[in-house]
């Protein structure tokens, strides 16, 4: 028997990860019990040869079921836990809703993340020259145009997905995370900080900030 069927769920993560933490937070609002492999991506624990046998493109996440099967791409494998634990939903039942709660949760994973992650901002410096301010400032630039899109997206609910948590606040906590890490003034976008305080209140939510997740040293 492999390690997932013995202790079911094995979430394969880095605790800083924003896709990572898009992932723990699903399966924690939908109470779903999980086991955490570190992959550490400053080691580059990503390209050893186990690693990229859970993830061909050598990413995180990872989701291991507990019948062995693999799930890589966090909107994939939060999808996969709608069909398989569908309760709590965090996606609306209305086509058209939860079209619209996708397209505020893709501007986060498709548009903002990937222009800021760890390959893309090691690239700018080893192969651009980029000093680390420069990356900085790039980094910040995509989470403000991505944020002010989102702010006028945000509409007056308690959730960017209505009145209870959704994909697109799924997708928000780990970026304004990020946004804060890199010292964004995020004041502009008074919606946005409101909704990622009240998840923040959630026990589920809160127990999957990276602070809380990070291996000891």
């Amino acid at each position: 028997m492999n390690g997932a069927a013995a202790s079911g769920y094995v979430l394969h993560d880095y605790f800083r990860s924003s896709a990572s933490y898009r992932v723990r937070i699903a399966l924690n609002l939908k109470g779903v019990a999980y086991r955490r492999h570190d992959v550490s991506l400053v080691k580059g624990d990503q390209r050893s040869p186990q690693h990229l046998a859970r993830n061909a493109q050598g990413f995180v996440p990872a989701l291991e079921l507990p019948d062995g099967r693999m799930l890589g791409q966090s909107l994939a494998i939060i999808e996969w836990l709608e069909s398989a634990h569908p309760a709590p939903a965090l996606y609306p039942a209305d086509p058209f809703a939860r079209a619209r709660a996708m397209e505020r949760a893709l501007l986060i994973a498709c548009d903002i993340h990937p222009l800021n992650n760890l390959r893309v901002l090691r690239y700018l410096g080893s192969a651009l020259g980029a000093e680390q301010a420069a990356r900085d400032d790039w980094y910040r630039h995509w989470v403000a145009e991505g944020f002010a899109a989102l702010e006028q997206m945000a509409g007056d609910a308690r959730f960017l997905g209505g009145e209870a948590p959704g994909i697109a606040d799924v997708c928000l906590v780990p970026q304004m995370f990020n946004a804060r890490r890199l010292e964004l003034d995020v004041t502009p976008y008074p919606r946005l900080v409101a909704i990622d305080s009240v998840m923040a209140a959630i026990d589920a939510v809160a127990a999957a900030h990276p602070d809380r997740v990070q291996p000891a040293a």
